[in-house]
Parts: C-alpha cells; structure tokens; sequence
C-alpha cells in the first residue's frame, strides 16, 4: 500500500465487531513497536497485550475500549528513559507515541482499525495491573475490526486545516 493511501485509510474505530486480531497479524504489529525508533534507542517502552476477558476488564474499568477484542496498553519506563540535560524532560512520552504510531499504522497496514485511547484513569490502570512505580502508563491502543463503514477518503479534504495553516517558514 502506498504511504499516503496508508494514511488516508486510517481511522479511529469506535465500534467493533467480536472477531479476534489474528496472532500473526498481532506479531507484525508488535515488530512495528519494536523497531520504532526510541529517543538515544533506549527503548523506554513495556507494552501489555490485553486480549482476554480479564485482562480486557481491567482496562475497560478505566478506559472506554468501544466493546473491542484487544487492546494494548502501552507504557513508559521512567528508569529507561532519555533525559534532556537543560531541563530534565524525559522522553518516555515521546518514545510511546512513536511506537504507538507505528502500532497504529501497521494495524492498517494489516487490515485492523484501532483508536488510540488517552483518556483512561491511570491510577485504575496502574492498580489493575500492579504497574511498578517506574513504568508510566501513557496510552492505549484499541485494535480489532471495526463493526460499520469507514469514512470517506475525502474527508481530509474537508475536515483538516490547509497546509499554509499550520506550517510557517523561517519565522511565526
């Protein structure tokens, strides 16, 4: 699939069907993480695959996951992460989003929708799944097959602010 066909196909699937993300389809969008590229390659990154009833539970006490078969939360390692010297910033933010990103287009490049999930309660997700102080839960990404029609292709047409709106040259 061409790259931007890839990007207009993506969307944000809230409502899916009960089928099950194949483990081989899984496996290539877990690869996506893993050769994402992370801030000095630390890697800074624990993704937990949630995929039965009780793990889905878990996240579904602190995150709508729109009734889909798997989810997976992605969270950052505060002990692995990068920092900037100047200001102590810390990448696992960055680092997670870039993974998650990847996940998220390998999902369509697979054939899966998914949502990306940042409102969530993360003290639940922390005691639910009895998170070390270290690792960050930062997102999570819903994956399955979305139950009704994809948007229009067209809609970036409409819905997207032109490109002289959010691109300057040189100066503000």
């Amino acid at each position: 699939m061409e790259f931007y066909d890839l990007l207009r196909k993506r969307y944000s699937a809230r409502k899916y069907l009960p089928k099950k993300v194949e483990s081989a389809k899984l496996v290539q969008i877990l690869e996506a993480a893993r050769i994402a590229q992370t801030a000095k390659n630390l890697q800074p990154i624990k993704i937990i695959v949630c995929d039965n009833e009780e793990s889905l539970g878990k996240i579904s006490k602190a995150a709508n996951i729109y009734g889909a078969p798997m989810a997976l939360l992605v969270c950052g390692d505060l002990d692995k992460a990068w920092h900037r010297e100047w200001d102590g910033k810390l990448s696992q933010d960055i680092d997670t989003a870039i993974v998650t990103t990847h996940m998220m287009l390998e999902a369509t490049n697979q054939g899966v929708n998914s949502v990306w999930v940042c409102n969530f309660k993360p003290d639940i997700i922390r005691a639910e799944f009895n998170l070390p102080q270290n690792l960050v839960p930062v997102n999570i990404l819903v994956l399955g097959y979305a139950d009704g029609e994809p948007p229009s292709l067209e809609r970036f047409k409409e819905r997207r602010k032109k490109l002289d709106e959010i691109v300057s040259y040189n100066h503000l």
